[in-house]
């Protein structure tokens, strides 16, 4: 019998992923949170798509993170300004800046930090501060 899906890890193992690993997982994260979103007001699919788009990128992170920070945790502040450190080896969008990116980087290692330990209901909050007004 095949065994329910759980990312669930204790926070101090999620805590022992490096930011990239914690980002990587991060980004489907906030994806999916961003079109869950989406799909609560009725839009054509089109439009659906650019909004998508235009939250799920590095100039629109930065901002989001830029307005969560005052509501973090010091562990939440932790996560963050490892991720805002981790360096991956690809380039860098052409339409953002290395500070835009490096933010992404620890808005999205923070989703997945977030996601890994459980926390569900700390991420919907995250979230909802991010992006309460673009519903």
């Amino acid at each position: 019998m095949m065994q329910p899906f759980s990312p669930c890890l204790p926070p101090e193992k999620a805590r022992l992923l490096s930011p990239l690993q914690l980002a990587f997982v991060g980004d489907s994260v906030h994806a999916l949170l961003a079109r869950t979103r989406l799909m609560q007001v009725e839009r054509r699919m089109n439009d659906m798509h650019k909004l998508a788009t235009r939250q799920v990128n590095a100039v629109s992170q930065h901002q989001a993170l830029e307005k969560l920070l005052p509501h973090l945790t010091e562990d939440e502040k932790d996560i963050v300004r490892r991720g805002r450190n981790a360096h991956s080896k690809h380039g860098i969008p052409k339409s953002a800046t290395v500070e835009d990116y490096s933010a992404a980087t620890a808005l999205e290692a923070l989703y997945g930090y977030l996601f890994m330990s459980g926390q569900m209901l700390r991420l919907k909050q995250i979230d909802d501060i991010c992006y309460q007004e673009d519903l």
